[in-house]
């Protein structure tokens, strides 16, 4: 008897032991799928937007193209991951200068003014856009960063403005591949010569990118922010006059 009273005590404590082991085994799995599933999600996202930011500054480049009067239309393949990709023209661009008038020796004000439009995706609430030939990232506290310079530049007192005109209404979501088509118009060069002073505002929902690019880069006074009506102005005296060459390229988009 106490042989058998034995030997169901080693096997209930066995059982006991197992049980235990189990249970621990059991605990660590569930503690690692609910704690690791979410960091794995996570950690996908994050590459999913950053390779969405990555496939528009291949965008970029080529509609630049178009832009430059280097080619009159592109067609570019994106990866969409589950989030939209979408055409809008709410983005505007106003540029004011004080330019020289010779015959009646005075500074006239000449102004240019165009809605400039974006290509944007949105994924989880991160926004993607290529604008005026710039790409750009937005986030859901509202900070935005320029990913690639626009095509502003100044050399040589020519200070040279590109407006890529953006218009189309379409729109689509969800995963796979997706053909951005871009049938350039009539390309214009507006020539102003003798100016002493430019002033750009541009209203965007990448307003603050833009403020920090114009201030940064192109060295341009910050005048005023509006937060209400997301634009940023700014405003450069030349000491001595310089030429701005606006370069006006109407494009029509297709998504599909």
């Amino acid at each position: 008897m106490k042989g058998r009273d034995l030997r169901s005590d080693d096997a209930v404590s066995e059982l006991i032991d197992f049980s235990i082991i189990l249970s621990i085994i059991l605990l660590a799995t569930a503690i690692i799928v609910v704690a690791g599933y979410p960091l794995i999600q996570h950690l996908q996202e994050n590459q999913h937007s950053e390779n969405i930011v990555q496939s528009f500054q291949v965008l970029a480049p080529n509609i630049n193209k178009v832009v430059k009067g280097s080619a009159p239309s592109q067609s570019i393949e994106l990866k969409m991951y589950g989030g939209s990709l979408s055409v809008s023209s709410f983005s505007y661009m106003e540029v004011n200068m004080q330019v020289w008038n010779v015959s009646n020796s005075s500074y006239d004000t000449e102004k240019f003014a165009k809605h400039i439009g974006t290509i944007e995706n949105n994924y989880e609430n991160t926004f993607v856009c290529y604008e005026n030939t710039g790409i750009w990232s937005r986030y859901e506290n509202g900070q935005s960063l320029v990913k690639l310079n626009p095509l502003f530049s100044f050399s040589d007192n020519v200070l040279l403005i590109p407006c890529s005109s953006l218009s189309g209404t379409s729109s689509l979501s969800g995963t796979g591949l997706v053909s951005v088509s871009v049938n350039g118009g009539r390309r214009t060069i507006e020539r102003y010569y003798n100016v002493s002073q430019v002033n750009i505002s541009i209203k965007s929902d990448y307003f603050k990118a833009w403020e920090k690019y114009l201030n940064e880069s192109m060295e341009m006074p910050i005048e005023n922010v509006d937060w209400t009506n997301s634009t940023v102005s700014t405003s450069k005296d030349y000491s001595s006059n310089i030429d701005v060459f606006i370069v006006e390229a109407p494009m029509h988009v297709t998504i599909n």
